[in-house]
């Protein structure tokens, strides 16, 4: 098994003001100054707490089954459904994967929540879901130009919960990786701790490649990925 582990600054992820703005709902000529203010404060105190970390494990013991549409990886089964088998069944490799933007954001969100600044709560939550993206965004990056000079692409990144994808199954890939791997435990209701965490899979292989995400498959409305490319 190949094993990398990253750390991230928070500005190599390249977070915007503009981008948070969008996310929230805000849109380009709206008056939005108090807003824009706020987010400008809370990047700025994310960069400050933020611990950003990812790390992966490649394993080449990997076997699908095209009748019920799973994937073995190491002799345990994943159910990953249609759309993800899709995508990554020319793999002869697979990727599992944990990033993490560490616990003070979420601890940050939950203290204003509780204070009833619900804007600021607000905010807190949807920077902490794009670093922890954004560092996914990198750590797939740097396993893309790790494979390259040997011929192979790699997949989109999948994770439990999404395209049909059972969040259960959450527990099964903590099975294939460490106690405490990334800094990350897993809750009995499969819920990670710290929370604003992703984990994964991502295919490798010859005969694989990145496909925009097949939204039009999936009836998810909430999917980040969905809103990334809205």
């Amino acid at each position: 098994m190949t094993k990398s582990t990253f750390h991230f600054e928070f500005n190599d992820l390249n977070l915007s003001v503009s981008q948070i703005e969008g996310i929230i709902g805000y849109k380009e000529g709206e008056d939005s100054a108090l807003v824009s203010g706020l987010i400008g404060e809370i990047l700025k105190e994310s960069e400050k707490i933020c611990n950003i970390k990812a790390e992966y494990i490649i394993y080449k013991d990997i076997l699908f089954n095209y009748a019920d549409k799973s994937l073995n990886i190491s002799e345990i089964n994943f159910q990953i459904k249609r759309i993800v088998f899709s995508q990554i069944k020319g793999s002869d490799s697979v990727v599992v994967f944990l990033c993490t933007a560490g616990k003070e954001i979420g601890i940050k969100s939950r203290e204003a929540m509780h204070e009833k600044d619900l804007l600021r709560g607000y905010i807190y939550d949807v920077v902490g879901s794009e670093i922890v993206e954004a560092a996914a965004d990198l750590m797939q990056n740097e396993l893309e130009k790790s494979v390259i000079s040997s011929g192979k692409k790699i997949t989109n990144r999948y994770s439990p919960g999404y395209c049909g994808w059972y969040v259960g199954e959450q527990h099964k890939l903590f099975q294939l990786v460490p106690d405490n791997y990334c800094g990350i435990r897993l809750t009995p209701s499969a819920l990670m701790d710290p929370v604003k965490s992703v984990s994964g899979i991502i295919g490798i292989g010859e005969q694989v490649k990145m496909n925009p995400y097949t939204c039009g498959l999936c009836d998810q409305k909430d999917c980040i990925y969905r809103k990334k490319r809205q």
